[in-house]
């Protein structure tokens, strides 16, 4: 391992766990139903902003480098829908909760198995980001920080969307702390594999599919899951607000 593979790491590591940052919100939050439905719909709005104007256009790129302009549009929409259907399939196997047969009414979403989704979602993101932090890292320690910056700066919200549901749902501090660790350690973990296997046959299409797959899985729970449970508990224009700023914020966070 040489000097430029440890500081490749230390950013990528830096990066990800900048999600333990947002967490550090429910340090002063109480049990407060408007704040939970604000944050998750701006937690949703940063999944749909982060999709659609990081992830995907990034794999447009990487894809265009090896299909031309034409087929790698046809290539991304590609994988992004298999990206939605991958979270579609992988939600049919989580228990729902069923309909009342009185009222014919569902019962509030579990907003532990939100926050549990989320940071599922989150470390799947995470960990080709932690690819393409390492192998910019890698190459040249100054784009890699830039990066790495940047990756933070957006990976602070992202902790506010698994500790949120996550301290709601249990009352348990620790158990956020985890969830939101696990969703950010995922980016260590794709930059550690980036140096021990993937260094000899990474190439940018597969880094655009998994881009561009991971776009899809974050778009079909920021749709079906938060955005749902964010307008559930009486706050719908508050949470459609926070929703808007939330999509607004991310493209402002390249700025940096």
């Amino acid at each position: 391992m040489d000097a430029n593979a440890i500081r490749a790491l230390l950013i990528s590591t830096l990066a990800g766990l900048s999600t333990m940052l947002g967490a550090l919100l429910i340090l002063v939050v109480k049990d407060n139903k408007r704040f939970v439905s604000v944050s998750l719909g701006f937690a949703s709005g940063i999944m749909i902003s982060v999709s659609l104007t990081d992830l995907f256009p990034t794999a447009q790129i990487m894809f265009e480098s090896y299909l031309g302009s034409a087929m790698s549009v046809v290539y991304n929409a590609l994988f992004l829908g298999v990206g939605v259907i991958i979270a579609a399939l992988l939600d049919k196997l989580v228990p729902h909760e069923k309909k009342d047969k009185l009222t014919g009414e569902v019962p509030h979403k579990n907003l532990f198995r939100v926050g549990f989704i989320s940071m599922l979602a989150i470390a799947l993101h995470n960990f080709p980001e932690g690819i393409a932090t390492f192998m910019a890292g890698y190459s040249d320690f100054k784009i890699g920080i830039s990066i790495a910056v940047a990756i933070a700066f957006h990976n602070i919200p992202e902790g506010i969307s698994v500790a949120i549901p996550i301290y709601s749902a249990t009352n348990n501090k620790l158990k956020a702390f985890k969830y939101t660790f696990l969703s950010g350690v995922a980016e260590p973990l794709g930059a550690f594999a980036a140096f021990l296997i993937l260094m000899p046959v990474i190439n940018e299409f597969l880094l655009g599919a998994m881009l561009s797959l991971v776009s899809g899985i974050m778009i079909y729970i920021a749709i079906e899951e938060m955005l749902p449970t964010s307008r559930q508990y009486g706050f719908e224009r508050d949470a459609l607000i926070s929703t808007f700023v939330g999509i607004c914020l991310m493209p402002i966070t390249r700025i940096f």
